[in-house]
């Protein structure tokens, strides 16, 4: 069986591969093309499209295709389940899902960036996802100081000292607003953030950087402070464009038209259809004048 989709994957596009593979057929062949021709190739090949806007496999809801998949093949195993919440939260931005959804991206994101063939990519992700099996099937409620009495202890005594510790109130760094400006400038062009690479610019520590960070953007995360700008500018895209949402989905850094609806609801509380008829309603009420 063929199964066809988008190219340069990362979560749902390597994750499906491998549950497919692994749990409903061994000798499945899977097919990476540009965007605009998954359907028409998904034809010539007699091909399953997946993760794609619009096809039976992708995502409903809240849920990714990867969910859909276990949902469609009856597929109970308890260690998938585990898997699921994590691939649902890293490809969908909501590391609230699951504590290992944003290693999972990390990890994912990192593998696109180094490895440019597709086939190499989904070659080495699998044995991500089997590692990630191995991990939910045996080692699930396993913490890594359990082994260790003196990784233990350390870890004991940092949190304390962290609790302890006075947090006086400090003037704004000057890291910040070349923080700022870095993001923004990522914002406009790719979407791509390198946190270890923007750490070298601004030669701040990582992970003080990440922990530093709510302080001084809007009380966010840095995941939750990238997805606001992402909405900002799809904002401005719909009402100061002719995009497709489908097209603003994708310049704005979203995975597909469902995930973009999604976000940007929970976001703004409206769909970006209701943005996109009121922008149109009001250049009508501006052109009748």
């Amino acid at each position: 069986m063929k199964w066809i989709t988008r190219e340069r994957p990362k979560i749902d596009r390597i994750a499906c591969p491998w549950l497919i593979k692994t749990f409903i057929d061994k000798e499945a062949e899977f097919i990476y093309v540009p965007f605009s021709e998954v359907l028409d190739k998904a034809k010539a090949l007699d091909a399953i499209p997946f993760d794609m806007p619009d096809v039976e496999y992708t995502h409903y809801k809240d849920k990714s295709s990867f969910d859909y998949i276990i949902k469609k093949h009856k597929i109970t195993d308890p260690a998938l389940l585990i898997i699921a919440e994590i691939v649902r939260g890293a490809d969908t931005d909501r590391h609230d899902l699951a504590k290992e959804a944003a290693g999972l991206w990390a990890i994912s994101a990192g593998l696109s960036y180094n490895i440019k063939d597709d086939y190499e990519l989904l070659k080495t992700g699998m044995v991500i996802y089997d590692a990630l099996y191995s991990w939910a099937t045996h080692l699930y409620k396993q913490n890594h100081l359990q082994n260790s009495p003196f990784e233990k202890l350390l870890h004991e005594v940092y949190q304390t000292f962290l609790k302890e510790k006075k947090v006086s109130k400090k003037k704004t760094p000057a890291w910040v607003k070349d923080l700022k400006a870095i993001i923004q400038d990522q914002i406009d062009t790719q979407f791509t953030f390198d946190l270890k690479k923007i750490s070298n610019d601004l030669e701040i520590n990582p992970s003080y950087l990440s922990r530093e960070f709510s302080k001084y953007f809007d009380d966010l995360n840095f995941g939750d402070y990238v997805r606001k700008l992402r909405i900002e500018k799809a904002i401005t895209l719909i009402q100061n464009s002719t995009y497709t949402l489908t097209e603003i989905a994708y310049m704005t850094g979203f995975s597909d038209q469902s995930h973009f609806t999604r976000i940007f609801k929970q976001s703004t509380g409206k769909n970006p259809s209701f943005y996109r008829k009121k922008s149109q309603k009001g250049n009508s009420d501006t052109k009748g004048k």
